[in-house]
């Protein structure tokens, strides 16, 4: 009964992993280009004396799920959406540089360009710092043009480019705070390609209906764990009545 104790156990400890990737899917339903984590499950055989007669699950880790969301437009001079395939570049929080694909910007005390979690954007060299404009236009190439204050409404500048980048999918993992960073650690090259749409954004890939379906499946799969160990743990206590008895 120790084995069969030990393996719902385990199976339960998997189930609570994946219903905490899945939850969180569910709370970023609604964040800005948010991607949804995946689970991986594996059978791994139990090692020991004797014949390898048992097999446990193991979530070996958390996949991506790259598809693209939808866009919305915002009409907000700031909102920015990546056009197909390609991530904006960013500045983690420990100073390396990550990629997104939330384009909600706003500006900090000093002017420079960060995304709505609060992390710095990426320009031609370093992160993006502009000086005061009455109007900021983005072109579909990321370039950041502004009208001087007290200039005429025809004149607009050049400032910076925000960097735009197009990294295979094999290449990506995501961190602590949901930035996708290159496995290796390296920094990817700017990629003229990659085109945005101004004036709207890109919402997350999370479907709330099968995130919900799948809270359902884990919930029931975690109680059947659980039946599997009560089960085994009666078990367990009839045989010791009936070896008291003999």
């Amino acid at each position: 009964m120790d084995e069969m104790l030990y393996i719902s156990m385990n199976g339960a400890r998997q189930i609570m992993k994946a219903q905490s990737v899945n939850t969180n899917n569910l709370a970023n339903v609604s964040t800005t280009g948010f991607r949804a984590d995946l689970n991986a499950f594996s059978s791994v055989e139990v090692k020991g004396p004797g014949f390898g007669s048992r097999v446990y699950g193991v979530n070996g880790g958390n996949g991506i799920d790259l598809s693209p969301g939808s866009i919305m437009q915002t009409g907000r001079d700031l909102d920015i959406a990546i056009s197909g395939e390609g991530y904006i570049a960013v500045q983690a929080a420990d100073g390396t540089e990550a990629y997104t694909r939330a384009g909600n910007f706003s500006f900090n005390a000093a002017g420079q360009l960060m995304t709505g979690s609060g992390n710095l954007v990426m320009g031609n060299s370093g992160p993006v710092s502009l000086p005061p404009f009455e109007k900021l236009e983005i072109g579909i190439d990321g370039t950041l043009s502004i009208r001087p204050i007290g200039q005429s409404a025809a004149t607009l500048a050049v400032v910076d480019r925000i960097k735009l980048v197009n990294i295979p999918a094999q290449e990506l993992v995501k961190n602590e705070n949901g930035l996708l960073k290159i496995r290796s650690g390296e920094e990817a090259l700017a990629d003229a390609a990659v085109k945005v749409v101004s004036g709207a954004l890109e919402g997350s890939n999370v479907s709330a209906i099968e995130s919900m379906v799948t809270m359902i499946d884990l919930s029931r799969a975690f109680e059947m764990q659980i039946k599997i160990m009560t089960t085994a743990n009666e078990t367990a206590e009839s045989a010791q009545t009936l070896m008291r008895v003999s």
